[in-house]
């Protein structure tokens, strides 16, 4: 008895290490598979943000080095909050967001009228999404010839209808913003529309079936089903929308480089021409941080939000 007892001990003990050992290697073999990304967030991602918190309390910039940064406290930050080219950018920057509910009501309706009314749908999705998979530097340039106020295509059809004095678009510091904002939402139609018509297939046909026996109209089925159930698919675009917008860089410095004085200007735009054309790289970082603030509480503010109105 001792003798199978022992025998069993053993044989117990062998399998432990042998899953103990496999488990090592499993663990092993997770970390490096996991270790490129890791590393490649960390040195790009998590180091900069790092780095930029612990800049924005000097006076550094990139041509003088670190040894010559002098820590000036929340010196960057006081300067910010009194600095009228910036409080305008941010401005600019609150108005942008009103392009996001526009193209998202357009991107459902169109998603709904071709889910619901169109064949050849795939040829429609790809339609749509072609200006967002396009260089924005592409689409500034040939936007800035058709918003030309003299010899745009857009504004010789205006002159052509009748209109004697055209808007001025880039050119105008009225209208400068609004230009901006049209193109956003012609090129970010297309990524909404695939999204939302994700969303629609999830919802069951029998829910319509049974309004349409009910007497439900096409708009009553809109508003009481389709809004609803789509709902959690509008607040993914909503906060990706937002976030976004905070980031739109690309389009403006080619289409106005921030121009007409300053109409066009965004934080991110205000951050660059601080860090790389004056040289401030502490100011700027504390630009940075500044945004990465309102972002981060307009996100939280909407998740907060969203348990009144998305339904799951």
């Amino acid at each position: 008895m001792q003798t199978m007892e022992s025998r069993q001990q053993a044989n117990a003990g062998s399998k432990r290490r042998r899953n103990s050992l496999r488990g090592w290697r499993e663990n092993v073999a997770g970390y490096l598979f996991v270790a490129p990304m890791f590393i490649g967030t960390s040195v790009l991602v998590l180091f900069p943000i790092l780095a930029s918190v612990v800049l924005s309390f000097t006076n550094w910039n990139i041509v003088s080095g670190f040894k010559k940064a002098s820590f000036v406290g929340f010196a960057n930050y006081q300067s910010i909050l009194s600095d009228a080219i910036f409080l305008k950018s941010l401005g600019n920057n609150l108005l942008i967001l009103l392009a996001i509910p526009v193209t998202l009501t357009i991107a459902l309706t169109l998603a709904v009228l071709i889910n619901r009314y169109i064949y050849l749908k795939d040829l429609f999705k790809i339609i749509y999404f072609m200006p967002f998979i396009s260089s924005a530097v592409a689409v500034a340039i040939v936007f800035r010839v058709l918003f030309h106020p003299t010899r745009g295509p857009i504004n010789q059809i205006l002159m052509s209808l009748g209109v004697e004095n055209p808007p001025g678009w880039i050119a105008d510091p009225k209208f400068a913003l609004v230009s901006v904002m049209l193109i956003m939402i012609w090129s970010g139609i297309g990524f909404n529309l695939i999204i939302y018509l994700a969303g629609l297939q999830n919802i069951p046909k029998e829910l319509y079936e049974s309004a349409q026996i009910d007497g439900a109209s096409s708009w009553t089925q809109f508003t009481r089903i389709t809004v609803p159930l789509v709902s959690p698919t509008t607040f993914l675009l909503l906060v990706a929308g937002i976030i976004s917008s905070f980031k739109i860089f690309d389009l403006i410095l080619v289409l106005t480089n921030g121009g007409p004085g300053n109409a066009t200007i965004t934080p991110v735009v205000y951050l660059y021409q601080k860090a790389f054309l004056e040289l401030k790289t502490g100011y700027a970082s504390a630009v940075s941080m500044i945004i990465f603030v309102i972002i981060l509480l307009i996100t939280l503010l909407q998740f907060y939000g969203q348990k009144k109105w998305v339904n799951y």
